[in-house]
């Protein structure tokens, strides 16, 4: 899943992309209202945290100018304004969600999780596709019930495939909704942290459940 977390407080935007990282999210930062109108507009986004006090464009101004262009990209506010009529504004913008300030990153964690699985069909907590599971609220992945010791990247790839599963994933696709933005559009990352992680599942199920589909791309689950 790939983040975009709009925050003007460095420190509080730091650690927010740390936390975040550290479950194994993609996660991109900005600091105000004009470089987060600019990398909306060149990226793809699974969810934005959006603060509503931003230098340059404020945060309404932002979430208002998304929506004229895009209305699948979820945005939940993060703001220290607490008053009912700031919050219904924000929904009436457009928000999915909207999480005063101060919070807990276990609050925050979880509103994500909710926000990301429902535009999916499968709504549970747990991830399946034959004896290969995902814990989204642990991070964490099993086959054949035994624990996966995997990379970051290598966590957002399985997520992701199962999220979709049945349907086949390009590389292009894994690269918007896994990497974040410093990634070379020309570099072979994506081929070797699969080619890995597929070893990896290979060597605890007996074979590989990700197959390819020539011309169409990775593909989880579905008829054999």
């Amino acid at each position: 899943m790939k983040l975009l977390v709009i925050e003007d407080e460095h420190a509080l935007c730091d650690t927010i992309a740390r936390n975040l990282r550290r479950l194994a999210y993609s996660v991109d930062c900005c600091y105000d209202g004009d470089k987060a109108l600019e990398l909306l507009s060149v990226e793809k986004y699974d969810l934005v945290l959006l603060d509503l006090n931003l230098p340059g464009k404020d945060g309404m101004t932002v979430l208002r100018t998304l929506r004229q262009s895009d209305q699948e990209t979820r945005v939940l506010i993060l703001s220290a304004r607490s008053d009912v009529e700031d919050k219904v504004e924000g929904l009436d913008a457009g928000a999915n969600d909207y999480l005063e300030k101060p919070f807990h990153l276990a609050e925050l964690e979880a509103r994500i999780r909710s926000l990301t699985l429902r535009q999916f069909t499968q709504q549970d907590v747990i991830l399946t596709c034959g004896e290969l599971s995902f814990d989204t609220r642990a991070r964490t992945a099993a086959a054949g019930g035994e624990i996966l010791t995997l990379t970051r990247k290598e966590t957002g790839i399985l997520e992701y495939l199962l999220i979709n599963q049945g349907r086949p994933v390009s590389q292009e696709e894994l690269m918007e909704h896994v990497w974040d933005n410093s990634v070379d559009n020309f570099s072979n990352s994506i081929r070797v942290h699969i080619s890995v992680l597929r070893k990896k599942l290979r060597a605890v199920l007996g074979y590989d459940p990700i197959r390819n589909r020539i011309g169409e791309g990775y593909l989880i689950g579905g008829e054999r």
